[in-house]
């Protein structure tokens, strides 16, 4: 049976310092097929990035510990490649997409040798062929090509993310991951930003993770979407089953804080509560101390991904069909 192209199995991640240990991630359960775009969504702390770093295998050495199960790249654990192949993967076969594009362009460098660098790298084209193609990137994201000899400071926060697409989607990979790849820019950008990925994800079939805390780039964007709070994934499912049923309360919370057009309300529902605090994680469902519905149960044992049906799980006690 073909593999999926990405498989993460029941991974745990902690942070150690030594002051505290943080538990990132409790368990996780994923996969992602060939070209199909998955969206991870949750609150801030809830392991989204630790996820995507994950598949890279590019967590904070020596602080993260990996205390179980495996990220799998077409069938083999990217935990036991060595530092050689995964070079050769990271850029070629799995790009990402940064929240800030200043933190993953160089300001001393072009952004034509920037691009340039990554073809040279993984294409092994010459200087001179790289930067015609680099051209031809910058084009595709929508900036004229006479501008490879500008430095990141010489571009808005939207250009930075658009040169930070074209070089993530220079060897066209297999996945592409954006973590929060709209949050710094205004509404116009990120619409402008969220159509160019969805004409790039069309042209070249390319499977994307999407993650963000903004369900309405979710629907946008993606076919599947996952849950995830405090580290471990809550609900699963295709968006419309999803977004239409949602099964588990936390989900149920994050869609009625949107806010509707086509209601007349005063006031937007919140979650009540904090999110889980990642050194001193509740026992049971970790959602537990901030659900209006939680029994007994749920404060003494972690509830297993149920199905719904075949286009939904949820990790829930108290509801399999939807509030």
């Amino acid at each position: 049976m073909e593999h999926a192209l990405i498989e993460i199995k029941d991974l745990k991640v902690e942070f150690k310092t030594e002051r505290a240990t943080a538990y990132a991630l409790n368990g996780v359960n994923l996969e992602i097929k060939k070209g199909e775009s998955l969206g991870l969504v949750g609150e801030a702390g809830a392991g989204k990035t630790t996820t995507a770093l994950s598949i890279l295998n590019l967590l904070a050495k020596p602080a993260a510990h990996i205390m179980g199960g495996d990220v799998l790249y077409k069938g083999t654990s990217v935990f036991s490649m060595s530092e050689k192949k995964l070079r050769d993967i990271r850029g070629k076969e799995i790009s990402m997409i940064f929240q800030n594009p200043l933190t993953s362009l160089n300001p001393v460098f072009t952004v034509g040798e920037q691009i340039a660098m990554v073809l040279r790298t993984h294409k092994n084209l010459g200087k001179k062929e790289a930067f015609q193609e680099a051209g031809k990137l910058l084009e595709t994201v929508g900036i004229a090509s006479y501008r490879l000899s500008d430095y990141p400071h010489q571009f808005s926060g939207g250009m930075r993310q658009r040169v930070g697409i074209a070089a993530s989607l220079a060897c066209n990979p297999e996945l592409l991951i954006a973590d929060e790849p709209t949050t710094a820019l205004d509404v116009t950008i990120q619409a402008q930003i969220l159509e160019l990925m969805k004409d790039l994800q069309d042209k070249y079939s390319t499977s994307l993770l999407m993650i963000t805390h903004n369900l309405g780039i979710i629907s946008e964007l993606c076919q599947k979407v996952a849950v995830m709070y405090a580290g471990r994934i809550i609900e699963y499912g295709t968006v419309k089953e999803v977004f239409k049923y949602p099964a588990h309360p936390y989900t149920k919370g994050l869609l009625g804080a949107i806010p509707r057009l086509d209601v007349d309300s005063d006031h937007l529902e919140v979650i009540p509560g904090n999110i889980a605090n990642v050194h001193h994680l509740p026992s049971g469902c970790k959602f537990h101390p901030r659900c209006a519905f939680c029994k007994k149960e749920c404060e003494q044992e972690e509830p297993a991904m149920n199905r719904i049906n075949d286009n939904h799980y949820v990790a829930c006690y108290i509801n399999e069909g939807g509030l």
